[in-house]
């Protein structure tokens, strides 16, 4: 069963005089192929889903229903940044780069941002990096939901686009299949370049 967060930091926040909290939070920083996707979110604390917990942790089914549920009663903003980004950046900047473009899509500007992780974006106003965050806030658990949910639906198209590596279910990461569909087709477009076993392949690709 899921650990479901609370709405403790962002009531911390609100009493010390921020009004506008979001969380941040990605997916697909591990992947050996797609972008990586960070979400931003301001709960409204009259109207906040029930069952808010790390997007890891929940059943597709239910991230969907509770993805629906976010967009009806938050602030969501969502960013994508490329694979050829990730390569040219390192995976860290891009992630840094996707949740900071999360942010400022946000139709209300936050005063304050929980991030999960260890490091903040290069955002406009204070913030905090949560270790553990989306277990622990529902406005970063909200952001993980909505970032996973996104960068799946994205995989789907993916998988239709590029055949034959079965992004539909392993979203990118190096299941023994993917690994095996790359050995045998070489790379597609959207994979990471910069990745192992992908920057051994294009070295023995490039002699």
């Amino acid at each position: 069963m899921a650990n479901v967060a609370d709405f403790s930091l962002e009531a911390e926040r609100h009493a010390a005089g921020r009004r506008a909290v979001a969380g941040i939070d990605e997916a697909g920083r591990g992947p050996l192929a797609g972008p990586v996707v960070a979400a931003a979110v301001i709960l409204n604390p009259a109207a906040i889903p029930d069952g808010l917990a790390d997007s890891k942790t929940l059943s597709a089914k239910r991230r969907e229903t509770l993805f629906a549920a976010i967009l009806a009663t938050a602030d969501v903003a969502f960013a994508a940044v490329s694979a050829r980004v990730i390569d040219e950046i390192n995976i860290r900047q891009a992630t840094l780069r996707a949740m900071a473009r999360a942010a400022a899509g946000l139709s209300d500007r936050p005063d304050f941002v929980l991030v999960d992780g260890r490091d903040l974006p290069p955002v406009t106003c204070p913030g905090e990096a949560v270790i553990g965050g989306d277990g622990t806030s529902v406005s970063i658990a909200a952001a993980s939901i909505v970032a996973k949910v996104v960068r799946d639906r994205m995989m789907d198209e993916a998988a239709r686009a590029f055949p034959g590596y079965g992004f539909h279910s392993n979203a990118g990461y190096g299941t023994a299949a993917h690994r095996a569909a790359i050995e045998a087709r070489g790379p597609c477009p959207i994979h990471r370049m910069s990745f192992s076993p992908l920057k051994q392949l294009e070295h023995v690709l490039r002699k």
